[in-house]
């Protein structure tokens, strides 16, 4: 068993698990529905291909919050591309200047194969819509032997330097993991309808999965800039 980790940073994201009529709001996190797209769409999975995707969706999925950002909501029009004629007023949320690290834990050969698909994918990856790209690469590692909280506990706090300024005065920080609930855990857990198990555009189909929300604590590395030269340096030395 090994963990794919991914760092999901941009100025925008969106993470719906539902969407009603001209509202669709975002989830705080990534959605495992969501990110499983993502993987799908690297390797070149096609919507309607159910078997392909089994595999991916039985993968164990769990996300660390290391920059919760902010919710904001915009306006948005369009027209029939058909008709012409306007169509209703759609109101969209996002999260801004969000970060989060998602990882995901099952079979070795399945995720190394991930791994290489996000790094020359065959449909470019987004956060939740296609209006929201990645600021940097999503893939960050492959871990082979290690669980979920072990990668999500021992990953680096990927948080903007500006936002981990914020922060400078303490060694540690303690991050929100929301992650899937074990069998024995499952009466304390929350739901959420975001487990795939179907793309297909015509009929598009997600069942409920179980969600724990942990911690880990991370170290907060020194975000003080050093001086990189000695001022002084430029005069000239006297002579004895």
């Amino acid at each position: 068993m090994s963990v794919l980790s991914l760092r999901l940073a941009g100025p925008l994201q969106s993470w719906g698990a539902t969407a009603r009529f001209t509202r669709r709001t975002t989830e705080s996190a990534p959605t495992k529905s969501a990110v499983i797209g993502m993987l799908a769409a690297a390797a070149g999975i096609e919507r309607g291909d159910d078997i392909s995707l089994e595999p991916l969706a039985a993968l164990r999925f769990a996300v660390r919050v290391d920059q919760p950002g902010t919710r904001v909501r915009d306006f948005q029009t369009a027209h029939h591309s058909v008709s012409g004629k306007s169509m209703p007023l759609s109101e969209r949320f996002y999260l801004a200047d969000a970060v989060f690290v998602a990882a995901l834990e099952g079979d070795t050969t399945l995720l190394a194969g991930l791994h290489a698909a996000l790094r020359n994918p065959v449909y470019a990856p987004f956060l939740g819509r296609r209006s929201c790209p990645p600021a940097q690469p999503v893939d960050l590692h492959l871990h082979d032997g290690s669980s979920l909280m072990e990668v999500l506990g021992e990953v680096p706090w990927q948080a903007s330097p500006w936002y981990r300024r914020q922060h400078r005065n303490r060694t540690d920080i303690e991050l929100t993991v929301l992650r899937e609930a074990r069998d024995d855990e499952e009466e304390y857990a929350d739901t959420l309808r975001d487990q795939p198990v179907s793309f297909a555009a015509e009929h598009r189909r997600h069942a409920l999965r179980t969600v724990i929300s942990d911690t880990v604590r991370i170290a907060t590395p020194s975000t003080r800039r050093r001086p990189q030269h000695e001022p002084f340096d430029a005069l000239p030395e006297e002579s004895a």
